[in-house]
């Protein structure tokens, strides 16, 4: 039986990988800062191990033995650089270092952020071959995971371990801390504003896909040194996942059209106010959300589907109600 440690183990990717490998037939471990309060995660084929990735001294017996490290800890909402770079890049290293040590293969789960904001403007699809832009300074959180995937990659070149990244983009499902409860709380009003007739289609994967890409990476040879896009699923417009959120919330959605000139100037101004409250990578993240609900999903997942044999398990059609009854039932509890 193979065994594999799981940092992030109870977020929502580092959840649904700890699902997948227990479901494979793994043994797994599963990193964990407070055992007490990640008792749902723990069954007969899944050990918790309290430990923290910023503390190497309880990582590395944690990764003693295992064939394989899937790293999901990370940051990614925060105030600082400095807060990003401690979980994100510190926090990988030591992964690194645990890997090393361990003789585990290391998969990284690592963010199509990587790319930049400008890879939306481009006339063809993101893929992997896609020169890395400088970034901003203030993009704290994509500097981060380029920095982590770096760390990651250089080690794999220099011969210390085997590893492969995966790139999700927005990331959906149950235990979404981030997009979905925003979404559900517009979407609870009984309206939700679609910019442009909401007929782009958005740049989502739901958290199953994540994991399933995952395990299928860290079981592919070929993968060693290669990040992967997970970015393609299914398309679905801005409509589309606003009728599938409100069905999974049992409520009936009126879509009320905003002209794009609206929108856009209702941006640029929550922008503006944020830069000058001293919010600069609050007023990016004004800016991409933009792009994010008016723009074609941009990335291509042609790779893994090639050389990964990626078939997303689970489609918007099903991932979407699913997330959202999820949240509608968990948000009311105390």
């Amino acid at each position: 039986m193979p065994r594999a440690l799981v940092t992030g183990a109870t977020g929502q990717v580092g959840s649904y990988i700890v699902e997948r490998l227990a479901a494979d037939g793994w043994s797994v471990r599963a990193l964990v800062r407070n055992p007490a309060s990640a008792a749902w995660l723990a069954n007969s084929d899944v050990a918790l191990v309290q430990g923290d990735v910023l503390d190497p001294a309880s990582l590395m017996p944690a990764a003693n033995g295992c064939d394989a490290i899937f790293h999901a800890a990370a940051l990614v909402t925060a105030s600082s650089w400095n807060s990003y770079r401690a979980i994100n890049v510190i926090g990988t290293q030591h992964v690194v270092d645990a890997a090393a040590a361990s003789g585990a293969r290391l998969l990284q789960v690592s963010s199509v952020a990587v790319y930049g904001r400008e890879m939306r403007f481009q006339d063809h699809p993101t893929d992997e071959e896609t020169p890395l832009r400088p970034l901003p300074d203030t993009a704290w959180y994509a500097r981060s995971k380029r920095e982590s995937e770096s760390l990651v990659m250089n080690a794999h070149r220099a011969g210390r371990i085997w590893a492969t990244a995966v790139r999700p983009d927005v990331i959906y499902g149950r235990r979404d801390r981030q997009f979905v409860p925003r979404i559900a709380r517009a979407i609870a009003r009984g309206f939700f504003p679609v910019i442009g007739g909401g007929v782009s289609t958005l740049a989502i994967v739901h958290a199953a896909n994540v994991a399933d890409g995952a395990v299928r990476a860290v079981r592919c040879d070929a993968a060693g040194g290669k990040a992967y896009n997970l970015a393609n699923e299914s398309a679905v417009t801005v409509a589309e996942f606003a009728r599938l959120a409100g069905q999974g919330l049992g409520q009936r959605v009126r879509l009320v059209p905003v002209p794009h000139g609206v929108a856009r100037a209702a941006f640029a101004g929550l922008a503006a106010i944020l830069h000058l409250t001293g919010h600069a990578a609050l007023a990016i993240h004004a800016a991409s959300s933009l792009e994010f609900l008016t723009r074609d999903n941009p990335f291509s997942s042609a790779l893994a589907r090639r050389e990964l044999h990626w078939s997303p398990p689970v489609l918007p059609q099903d991932g979407v109600p699913d997330a959202f009854a999820w949240w509608k039932k968990t948000a009311r509890q105390p």
